[in-house]
């Protein structure tokens, strides 16, 4: 069974039709917000939204005998940051019984 997309201007269509603000003003907002929360993640900040969960960046250690999966050739690979998000413990249980038989599944409004 495909998931269903749920993208940013849905999230646009769904903000305006709750608060009548205007279609650009919110996509704006929208904007300024992730831009926000990605400026803090490269100053290796954690960003933490209660109910929902915390954004941050994580260091993984580099290796000298990676594989290039699409060429099977060995690589070297530096330590870098992995952007990670932890669910919040009310995201968790909101989604604890997706796909599991006779739960109801979410449906896009």
């Amino acid at each position: 069974m495909a998931v269903e997309k749920y993208t940013k201007a849905d999230i646009v269509d769904s903000l305006y039709e709750k608060t009548g603000m205007n279609r650009k003003e919110i996509r704006t907002i929208i904007d300024l917000f992730i831009d926000d929360i990605k400026d803090s993640l490269v100053k290796n900040m954690i960003i933490e939204l209660r109910g929902f969960g915390t954004f941050e960046v994580k260091i993984r250690k580099g290796r000298s005998k990676a594989r290039n999966p699409k060429t099977g050739e060995t690589v070297s690979v530096t330590s870098h940051g992995v952007a990670s998000f932890r669910p919040g413990r009310e995201l968790k249980q909101d989604v604890w019984n997706l796909g599991v038989p006779g739960s109801a599944p979410h449906k896009k409004k």
